[in-house]
């Protein structure tokens, strides 16, 4: 069952590449892996750990105040993770800038708070924050390890092909919507084929 989960947080039910959700901060912070990678794990955080609290009181919250309660418990462990990055991993934090605050109104995390912790247990949403977090995360990395490779010829602050001239557009703004749209129309064609259609 779990797998499934799994399955579903990655592949089927990807927040970036097949629900289209949260393309703001993807294509802002995944010009290269290691932005990247600290964007997701950052969200995957606030995910797994809001969805818990959520999940926790849903039967506590009002409805009528659940979306504002629902924002207060995402911006709490916003903050932590803010803070934490501030204090250790400064120069990330720097090159992410406004995108780790915005995690508060991103919203994959306040779906998933709604459509699914506040209707299931506190392991269920645990998992669910987890996989649908490791979905944003693969796709950040899918697409980051592209527009680096293409826009600036390095990987990890490696060089990657001698004598390639980089592509500089991937590293802008244009690049990520290319990217983005690629990868998006490859999960397609290759879902459509494996149905058989």
């Amino acid at each position: 069952m779990i797998a499934e989960q799994f399955k579903r947080g990655i592949i089927e039910e990807n927040p970036i590449l097949v629900l289209a959700l949260g393309l703001c901060p993807a294509l802002a912070t995944s010009t290269s892996v290691q932005n990247g990678l600290g964007m997701g794990l950052a969200a995957t955080f606030v995910l797994a750990c809001s969805n818990v609290i959520v999940s926790m009181l849903r039967k506590v919250i009002p409805d009528k105040v659940r979306i504002p309660c629902f924002i207060v418990v995402i911006a709490t462990f916003v903050t932590i993770v803010q803070l934490v990055m501030k204090a250790y991993l400064p120069a990330l934090d720097k090159q992410l800038g406004i995108f780790v605050p915005l995690i508060v109104v991103n919203c994959i995390i306040l779906g998933r708070a709604e459509a699914f912790a506040s209707k299931n247990n506190m392991f269920m949403s645990l998992v669910d924050g987890i996989v649908m977090g490791l979905g944003f995360t693969v796709s950040l990395c899918i697409l980051s390890i592209i527009r680096e490779v293409l826009g600036s010829n390095k990987l990890l602050g490696l060089k990657v092909f001698p004598g390639y001239q980089p592509m500089t557009v991937f590293i802008l703004a244009p690049g990520g919507f290319f990217t983005i749209a690629f990868v998006m129309g490859m999960i397609k064609y290759f879902g459509n084929r494996k149905k058989g259609a």
